[in-house]
C-alpha cells in the first residue's frame, strides 16, 4: 500500500484491502466460548459450526462486491470480541493509529493487530495512551479532512484529543456526545447509530442523534435515511459500504434494506445470527476498511 493510496478516501470510497478476523480464529473453540461470554456481555453463546459458516458467507459477499481481504491471525492475548476488527485501530491519511480500549476484557487488541500491521508493512502513525479511550467504532470519517468522534463511554475526551493531535490541524474533528442508552455495560458506538452509505446519504437512528449533530449532517446536505424503531437491535443502522451506495448489511432488517434500494443503493444481507446479534457488531464492526480512496486515485 503506497502512501498515495491513503490520501483521499471517506467511510464510502473503495478500500485499497479489508482486514478482517474470521470467526474460527475469534471463538476458536465452543468452550472459549462458553468460558467467555457471558464476562463479555455477549446476549448468547455463539454456536462455533454456525458462526463459522455465516463468517464465510459475509466474507464471500466482500469479495463479490470487489474488496480484497486480509486475515488476522489467531492470537492467545484475545478473546470472543476480537472478531469485531473495527474497533482496535483507526485508518487515517497517515496511517493506522492504534486504540486503547474503553472495554477493559478487550485491552490486548490492539498489540495483536499492531504486531499484524507491523508484519504486513502498513504504517502506523501512533497510539491511544492511558488515560485515554478510543474506539474505531466511534470513529467516522465524512472525506479525507473530516472525520466525527462519538464520545461515549468506550471513547472518552483524553482519547479524543491525543487522536486529534496525531491527525493534526488539516482534519477536523467534530465530537458527537453519545447517550447513555443501555448503560456503560452495554456496547454502543458512533456507527451504532450512523453509516455513511454515499457522499450525500447516511442511514441514521434519529432518536438517538443529538439534535445539533443531525442539523450538522443535514446542512453538510446529506440525506438520512432512518432506521425504523424495531430495526435498531437488529443493528439496521449499523451498514458497511464497500464503495458509494454498495452496501453490506445483516439480513433481519428488511424496510431498512427497501429504504436503502429506493435510494438506489445495492445491498447484500448475510445471516449474523451467531456472529453479530449475539455479540452486538454488525458489518461496520467485523470489518476494517484500509486505505480507502476516490475511485480512479491509483494504488500502486
Amino acid at each position: 500500500m503506497s502512501s498515495d493510496a491513503l490520501e483521499t478516501w471517506s467511510e464510502v470510497d473503495p478500500p485499497a484491502q479489508i482486514v478482517l478476523k474470521h470467526a474460527r480464529d475469534a471463538f476458536v473453540d465452543q468452550s472459549s466460548i462458553e468460558a467467555q461470554w457471558r464476562d463479555l456481555n455477549f446476549a448468547a453463546p455463539p454456536n462455533l459450526t454456525r458462526a463459522v459458516d455465516e463468517y464465510d458467507t459475509f466474507a464471500d459477499i466482500l469479495r463479490q462486491c470487489g474488496a480484497a481481504l486480509t486475515f488476522l491471525p489467531r492470537t492467545q492475548e484475545v478473546g470472543l470480541d476480537s472478531i469485531y476488527v473495527r474497533d482496535a485501530s483507526v485508518s487515517t491519511p497517515r496511517g493506522m493509529v492504534m486504540c486503547r480500549m474503553g472495554k477493559s476484557q478487550r485491552a490486548g487488541e490492539p498489540a495483536a493487530q499492531r504486531r499484524a500491521f507491523d508484519a504486513a508493512g502498513i504504517p502506523v502513525l501512533g497510539s491511544i495512551v492511558a488515560p485515554g479511550t478510543l474506539e474505531g467504532g466511534d470513529v467516522v470519517w465524512l472525506d479525507s479532512s473530516t472525520v466525527i468522534v462519538g464520545h461515549g463511554y468506550r471513547s472518552n475526551a483524553d482519547g479524543i484529543r491525543q487522536f486529534q493531535n496525531l491527525l493534526g490541524d488539516r482534519t477536523q474533528v467534530t465530537v458527537v456526545p453519545l447517550p447513555h442508552w443501555r448503560g456503560p455495560g452495554d456496547v454502543f458506538h458512533l456507527m451504532s447509530m450512523l453509516s455513511p452509505v454515499d457522499h450525500d446519504l447516511a442511514v441514521v437512528y434519529s432518536r438517538l442523534l443529538p439534535v445539533p449533530f443531525r442539523g450538522w449532517l443535514l446542512d453538510r446536505g446529506v440525506q438520512l435515511i432512518d432506521v425504523p424503531d424495531e430495526e435498531f437491535d437488529s443493528m439496521g443502522a449499523n451498514v458497511l459500504a464497500i464503495r458509494a451506495r454498495v452496501c453490506v448489511m445483516a439480513d433481519g432488517n428488511p424496510r431498512t434494506r427497501r429504504l436503502l434500494e429506493a435510494h438506489g443503493a445495492q445491498v447484500s444481507v448475510y445471516d449474523g445470527s451467531e456472529i453479530s446479534v449475539k455479540g452486538g457488531g454488525g458489518p461496520t464492526c467485523l470489518s476494517r476498511p484500509m486505505g480507502r480512496r476516490t475511485p480512479g486515485v491509483p494504488t500502486a
